[in-house]
C-alpha cells in the first residue's frame, strides 16, 4: 500500500476526481451556496472597482457598526444594499464567516485587479516598442522608491501612458536605477530591446553623458533616445531667469514679503476679501465693470509653489487685479496699533509695493509668465506628442522675440495707464535712475530709459529667450527636426521626403535600408515611423502623479 506506484495512483485518482478530497468531505458546499458566494463577491468587487477608478480611499477611521461613517467601501456597499436583491446577500444578511468585507479580502481583490490591469497593459504592448518614464522619490519612511511608467501606441494608434509599478531602490545611482528598471521589465516579460525612448528629469544620475541612466540604457538599446522632460525644462528656464536677474530677484523677494504679511492669518485674508467685495460693489454702481455669470469671482493671494511656475503667474495676475485692494489692506495694517511691532516691515513692503520698480516688474512678469504659462499647460497634457511640443516651444520663442522687437510701446502704454489709475509716478526717461530704497553705490549711473528698457525689459526677455534655446536643445537636434516632416498639420505642409529618409536611419534595427525600396511594405514602414515618434515622451507628469497619489492615500 505504501509503494511509490500506489501513492502515484492515489494522487492521480484525486486529480481526475477531486470530489472525494478531504476538503470537500469536511466542508460541503451546495450549488446554491456557491452561487450566493459568487454574487456576494461580485458586489464587493463592483464597489472596489469604482473606488479604484476614482482613486478614493477604501477604509475609514472607525468601521464599527455604530459609526456614522464606516469608510467609502462599506458605505458604498451599504448604499448598494438598498436594492432588495443585493440586501439579502451582503453585510448583515451574509454568513458571519463569509461577509467578504475584511481588510484582508479587500487587499486580495485589489491585488487581483492590479494583476489583471497590468496583464492587459502588457498584452496591449505585445512585441511592439515602448518608452519608459521614470522618477525617484522617498516615501514617508524615507525609503527611496522608483516609479516606472510605460508609453506606447495602442491598437487604435493613440499614444498611451500606463503605470507599471513602484520598486524600492537601495540608492539612486545610475546602476541601481538601471537594475531596478530592468528587473521590473523582466517581471512583466518586457525586453530592453523594445525600449525606444526614455523620459526622466534633469538630474545628473539620470541624464549624465558618461555614466547616466540614459547612457546605460542606450548601450543596450541604441534607439532608446532620451528626451528631457519638456515641462521640467520650462521650469528651469523661469527659475534661471528669476534667480540670475537682479530686478526679477528683487521683485519676487518683495512678492514673498507681501504674501507673508497678507497671508499670515485668516483675519488678514478676511480683510482682503471684504475690501475687494466693497470695491467690486462700488465699481458695479459706477458702471466700470459688468455683472454676470463667471464675472467678478472671489480672489485670494495663495502662496505659489516653488516648482510650479504656473502658480506664480496666477499670484501675479491676482496682484494686478487687486492692486488697490492690497494697498488699502497694507495701509490699514500699517496703522493698526495692535500691529505696532510690525509697522517697520509692513510700511517697508507698502513703500516698495507703490514704487514704479515693483509695478514695472509686475507687468513684465505678467506678460512673460503669461506666454510661458500657455506653453506649460500644453506640455502637461497627457496626450501631448513631441512634434506638437516643438511647435509650442517655437511659438513661445517667436512671441518673446516679437515682444522684444515690437512690444515696448504697447507695454509702456498699458503700464502708464495702470500707474495713472493708481497714482504712481512714472519717471522721466531721460532722468538719472534712482534705486528704490537701495544704495546707489551698487548701481551704475544711467538714465531711466537705460535702466528700465535696456537693462530690465530687454535684459529679462533676452535671458528668457537664451534659456529657452539652451534648455530646449532637443528641438535643434536632427532627430526632432526630421520628425516634423511627418506632422499632419495643414495637410502635411512640412512634409519632406529627404527628412523622412534620414529619419529611417535613426532606427536601423527596426527598418532596414533595403525594405524602404519595397513599395508593398512602404506604408507599413511609414506607420511604424509615426508610432516611433509618438512613443517618445514629452513630459514625465504621469510618473510624478504616482508619488502624489501615494502621498494623498497615506494622508
Amino acid at each position: 500500500m505504501n509503494s511509490i506506484h500506489n501513492k502515484a495512483q492515489e494522487k492521480y485518482n484525486l486529480f481526475v476526481a477531486p470530489q472525494p478530497s478531504i476538503d470537500n468531505i469536511m466542508v460541503r458546499v451546495d450549488k446554491e451556496d456557491l452561487c450566493m458566494y459568487k454574487a456576494r463577491l461580485t458586489y464587493s468587487l463592483r464597489c472596489l472597482r469604482f473606488l479604484l477608478n476614482q482613486g478614493l480611499a477604501f477604509r475609514g477611521h472607525d468601521e464599527c457598526e455604530e459609526s456614522s461613517n464606516r469608510g467609502n467601501f462599506l458605505e458604498l456597499l451599504k448604499w448598494l444594499s438598498e436594492n432588495d436583491e443585493v440586501n439579502k446577500l451582503v453585510l448583515n444578511n451574509a454568513p458571519r464567516n463569509c461577509i467578504l468585507t475584511s481588510r484582508k479580502i479587500q487587499n486580495q481583490i485589489i491585488e487581483c485587479c492590479a494583476t489583471q490591469t497590468t496583464k492587459r497593459i502588457i498584452e496591449d504592448i505585445g512585441d511592439d516598442h515602448y518608452a519608459i518614464l521614470a522618477d525617484e522619490s522617498s516615501d514617508a519612511s524615507h525609503k527611496e522608491q522608483l516609479a516606472l511608467c510605460i508609453r506606447f501606441v495602442d491598437k487604435s494608434g493613440r499614444g498611451c501612458e500606463r503605470f507599471l509599478g513602484v520598486v524600492h531602490v537601495a540608492n539612486t545611482t545610475s546602476l541601481s536605477l538601471k537594475d531596478a528598471i530592468q528587473t521590473l521589465l523582466k517581471d512583466h516579460h518586457l525586453t530592453p530591446s523594445q525600449i525606444h525612448g526614455q523620459g526622466y528629469d534633469g538630474a545628473s544620475d539620470m541624464k549624465g553623458e558618461i555614466k547616466g541612466l540614459k547612457t546605460l540604457i542606450m548601450k543596450e538599446s541604441p534607439s532608446a533616445y532620451y528626451i528631457h522632460c519638456f515641462a521640467h525644462q520650462l521650469q528651469l528656464v523661469l527659475i534661471a531667469v528669476a534667480k540670475d536677474n537682479e530686478p526679477c530677484l528683487w521683485f519676487f523677494d518683495h512678492v514673498s514679503y507681501l504674501l507673508n504679511i497678507v497671508g499670515v492669518s485668516c483675519k488678514r485674508h478676511d480683510m482682503l476679501r471684504d475690501v475687494r467685495v466693497q470695491k467690486v460693489l462700488e465699481a458695479l454702481e459706477m458702471g466700470e465693470i459688468e455683472s454676470g455669470s463667471g464675472l467678478n469671482q472671489e480672489m485670494g493671494l495663495a502662496r505659489p509653489g516653488d516648482t510650479r511656475w504656473g502658480s506664480h503667474f496666477k499670484t501675479i495676475m491676482h496682484i494686478v487685479s487687486m492692486y488697490s485692494t492690497i494697498l488699502e489692506v497694507l495701509d490699514a495694517i500699517g496703522k493698526d496699533p495692535s500691529q505696532k511691532g510690525e509697522w517697520t516691515r509692513i510700511r517697508g513692503v507698502a513703500q516698495a509695493f507703490e514704487s514704479f520698480d515693483f509695478v514695472f516688474n509686475l507687468h513684465l512678469m505678467l506678460v512673460i509668465l503669461g506666454y510661458t504659462n500657455e506653453l506649460s499647460k500644453s506640455l502637461q497634457k497627457r496626450d501631448q506628442d513631441i512634434v506638437n511640443a516643438m511647435t509650442l516651444v517655437s511659438l513661445a520663442k517667436s512671441r518673446m522675440q516679437h515682444m522684444r522687437s515690437h512690444g515696448w510701446e504697447d507695454f509702456l502704454a498699458k503700464l502708464t495707464l495702470f500707474c495713472n489709475k493708481h497714482d504712481i509716478q512714472v519717471p522721466l526717461w531721460e532722468d538719472i535712475y534712482e534705486p528704490n530704497r537701495r544704495s546707489r553705490r551698487y548701481y551704475e549711473v544711467q538714465t531711466n530709459d537705460d535702466r528700465y528698457r535696456r537693462e530690465v525689459y530687454l535684459g529679462v526677455i533676452d535671458q528668457t529667450i537664451q534659456e529657452l534655446d539652451n534648455r530646449f536643445d532637443e528641438v535643434n537636434t536632427e532627430l526632432l527636426i526630421c520628425m516634423s516632416a511627418l506632422n499632419p498639420l495643414n495637410s502635411f505642409a512640412s512634409y519632406d521626403a529627404l527628412k523622412v529618409m534620414r529619419l529611417v536611419e535613426f532606427d536601423p534595427m527596426d527598418i532596414s535600408s533595403t525594405s524602404v525600396l519595397k513599395k508593398h511594405v512602404l506604408y507599413d514602414l511609414v506607420y511604424l515611423l509615426i508610432k516611433l515618434i509618438l512613443i517618445l515622451p514629452v513630459v514625465t507628469a504621469s510618473v510624478e502623479r504616482v508619488f502624489f497619489s501615494n502621498e494623498s492615500s497615506e494622508k
